[in-house]
């Protein structure tokens, strides 16, 4: 019996738990796993389908296949449980999920200081990697990249999961099929479908929604609605508003000053449309064209990098003072495309699929900082990515004597993405002058054929996959001002991406699994190319047209068990990551008039990360009326930079989440409770250079352990109706997360700005027609 589970987010790190302390957490567990496969004949047809039928992915191969038949460790999110534990956003998405998470630390940037929380929802971390090198898709088409420099950092939140049908998170290297950026796993966005609101025979159908947040006072709105025009012709709308204010915390000092620690007044307003006309003009041809538009603006008042009054020092920095500042950040994402499939029973090809798709995003930022005395400064800064991307796959089936088979799938893919970069503002930096750019207008085009070959062989499959890319990276020096000492690089290079998969149906009820792949990232423009030069402080940052592609290789071996009342996954797995880029190194200099301090980009980095996961679900049968079930997760993760032998502090410690659930026909209650361990400071780095420098090292802080419990319930009013009701952080508990807060020392007067959200209400209201 397919099963899915509460996805209770399991980060990294070491743990030892009691008996009773796991006994425990087992008695105070969810149950979206019972949710999703005993959903009740009131609910609406859309929803039932989705309860109990298999998860059908696309990830794993490129092809719809069963989750269960993937050979590594895949997970699925699908529409319903979105709606139920009231996702907003890609950090609610990924809060349950084993080794899986994002970064979102509070908004405490200032104009050319410290770039904390400006990117919002960062990006994902998969099993102790982010970053760039997780690759993210929307239906197959290539999301844009994060960029940082200095104080600007942009991050990669360009989704709306109100636009969401399921999401995919393939776990470990998918370089073999979808090439670079795809080094620590890669996350895949599936929109929704006319024909998701247009069963039993429906020609008009679709759902319209509400929802509260309670950590952030925000409100969204959301409607569908999906035609069916002709047998040959179907389409559909949606819309999607929402508005926020800051995100919650447990600190207490309001002061408007850098001594505050509850959030900066912030105001978010984010809209979004998804438009789909599928065109069918007979059974051997299915044509989709998507226009989807995602707008997130952010207003910010940043109170905390106002300085204390009176104010000391010297004349210059009295003069320098930070009186107010103001920000806007805005990010937007408009992409057009056309797939088409098509069945053509030929001898090379059973199905054929073509994909174009032109994607336009911009992300940009607006500081504006008023000082006591010296003139008032405003920074401008934009970078946005072109992508012109096309794909051709094709699959054939071939039947083999004693029953064997065997499913090859072969393609090419192509990319071409025009990177830009825009500085403008007031009172630039000392030696420069407005407007500019940080690295030249780049082109960065790849060209990659991918051949797998699924072999079935009674209770064995064996897949194997290799994939070959040519990436060039093409820089123009016309309008990089200031220009560097070092003319622009350009870049070319090439990889292959071997991956082997076996899988062995042990009996009906378990099967055992195990994979070997390589992953790789490409340099990007900014790495490359990036410059810059402070003549008063005595630094620079130069550009390295040397720069190699990072590279990795992972093992992972995995045990499933499908059985009627119990449900588990068991994964282990071991990778290797040669020539990661750091970015910002010091490689020479002393900071002094004649000798400044030289920072680039450089392969210097080898690690090894290796960890484990578990889920397991347990249907305890009928109680009352109702179905009572269980879930349990954890994901522990170690890893070390094996140049410098010190541990890697992308990797989070871990944390146990268990659940307890009730369900009957019209409603279902849920209680929850996650374990955040603490970080040990001997798994961390090392001691932190503190600015101004040079200064003393100061020890990181490392975050406590802590227990949250969260209480959730859906009620079904009638089969086209549902509320759903959350209180998260139900004892209002104060804790931190490791990724949030790793930058800081043990010695900072602000620590409680980085704390959660403490007990907050969730409502939502979703209707079908």
């Amino acid at each position: 019996m397919q099963q899915q589970f509460s996805r209770r987010r399991t980060t990294t790190h070491h743990l030892t738990f009691k008996p009773l302390s796991i006994a425990l957490m087992l008695a105070f567990s969810t149950a979206s796993w019972a949710q999703t496969n005993n959903q009740p004949a009131t609910q609406s047809s859309e929803t039932v389908a989705q309860a109990t039928l298999k998860p059908i992915v696309v990830s794993g191969s490129r092809s719809e296949q069963d989750k269960d038949d993937v050979p590594a460790t895949v997970e699925v999110i699908s529409a319903a449980q979105l709606e139920a534990d009231m996702v907003r956003d890609i950090r609610d998405l990924v809060r349950d999920i084993p080794n899986v998470s994002v970064k979102r630390a509070p908004a405490r940037f200032s104009l050319a200081g410290t770039s904390t929380g400006r990117d919002g929802n960062a990006g994902f971390n998969i099993r102790g990697l982010e970053g760039n090198r997780v690759l993210i898709l929307t239906d197959g088409i290539r999301e844009p990249k994060s960029y940082a420099f200095g104080s600007n950092s942009f991050g990669r939140d360009y989704q709306d999961v109100g636009l969401l049908k399921r999401v995919e998170i393939i776990k470990g290297p998918a370089s073999a099929l979808y090439g670079s950026d795809g080094l620590a796993g890669m996350v895949n966005f599936i929109t929704l479908q006319p024909e998701d609101f247009l069963a039993n025979g429906k020609t008009i159908g679709g759902r319209a929604g509400i929802n509260y947040s309670g950590d952030d006072s925000g409100i969204g709105l959301g409607a569908t609605v999906a035609g069916k025009a002709s047998d040959s012709l179907r389409w559909m709308v949606n819309l999607q508003l929402s508005g926020a204010k800051e995100l919650d915390n447990k600190g207490s000092n309001d002061i408007a000053n850098i001594d505050r620690t509850t959030p900066n007044p912030q105001k978010d307003r984010n809209k979004s449309v998804l438009a789909k006309i599928v065109f069918q003009p007979n059974s051997v041809q299915k044509h989709t064209f998507t226009l989807q538009h995602v707008d997130q603006q952010s207003d910010y008042q940043l109170l905390s990098t106002r300085a204390k009054q009176p104010f000391t020092g010297s004349a210059t920095q009295i003069a320098n003072s930070v009186l107010n500042t103001v920000a806007n950040s805005e990010q937007s994402r408009d992409r057009l495309n056309w797939e088409g499939r098509f069945k053509l029973d030929a001898s090379l090809a059973d199905n054929l699929q073509s994909v174009v798709s032109l994607q336009k995003a911009q992300s940009r930022s607006v500081v504006s900082e008023d000082r006591n005395t010296s003139a008032d400064r405003v920074r401008d800064v934009t970078y946005s990515e072109d992508t012109l991307q096309l794909g051709l796959l094709a699959e054939k089936m071939v039947r083999m004597s004693g029953g064997s088979a065997q499913k090859i799938t072969y393609g090419i893919d192509f990319a071409r993405t025009d990177v830009t970069n825009f500085n403008t503002g007031v009172v630039p930096p000392f030696g420069e002058t407005f407007p500019l750019k940080r690295f030249p207008d780049t082109r960065e085009t790849s060209t990659a054929l991918y051949l797998q070959n699924e072999v079935f062989l009674g209770d064995w499959t064996v897949s194997p996959a290799v994939r070959w890319d040519r990436f060039s990276i093409n820089a123009s020096q016309a309008g990089f001002s200031p220009p560097s000492a070092t003319p622009a690089a350009s870049l070319s290079g090439s990889a292959v991406s071997p991956k082997l998969g076996v899988m062995y149906k042990i009996n009906p009820a378990w099967s055992a699994y195990g994979n070997y792949a390589s992953g790789f990232k490409a340099p990007d423009a900014g790495q490359i190319n990036a410059f810059f030069e402070n003549l008063t402080s005595f630094y620079k940052t130069i550009p390295n047209p040397n720069l190699k592609p990072e590279k990795s290789q992972n093992f992972e071996l995995g045990a499933r068990a499908r059985m009627d009342s119990l449900s588990l996954d068991v994964a282990a797995f071991t990778g290797r990551y040669k020539q990661l880029i750091e970015e910002s190194r010091q490689i020479s200099g002393a900071g002094v008039a004649g000798n400044p301090t030289v920072f680039q980009s450089v392969n210097i980095g080898n690690a090894t990360i290796q960890g484990f996961e578990f889920k397991a679900g347990y249907q305890w049968g009928k109680w009352a009326g109702g179905a009572l079930s269980s879930t349990l997760s954890y994901g522990q993760s170690r890893g070390k930079d094996t140049v410098s032998g010190k541990p890697l502090n992308t990797i989070n410690p871990a944390t146990l989440a268990a659940g307890l659930a009730y369900k009957t026909t019209d409603w279902d209650l849920r209680l929850s409770a996650t374990h955040h361990s603490a970080k040990k400071l001997q798994d961390t780095s090392g001691p932190l250079q503190i600015a101004p420098s040079p200064a003393p090292l100061a020890n990181q802080f490392v975050t406590p352990a802590a227990t949250t419990l969260d209480l959730s319930s859906q009620w079904r009013i009638r089969k086209d109706l549902r509320a759903n009701f959350a209180i998260r952080n139900l004892t209002d508990k104060k804790y931190w997360l490791w990724s949030s807060a790793k930058s800081l020392p043990f010695s900072s007067p602000i620590l409680d700005a980085y704390t959660q959200p403490g007990r907050s209400i969730h409502v939502s209201l979703v209707a079908d027609f």
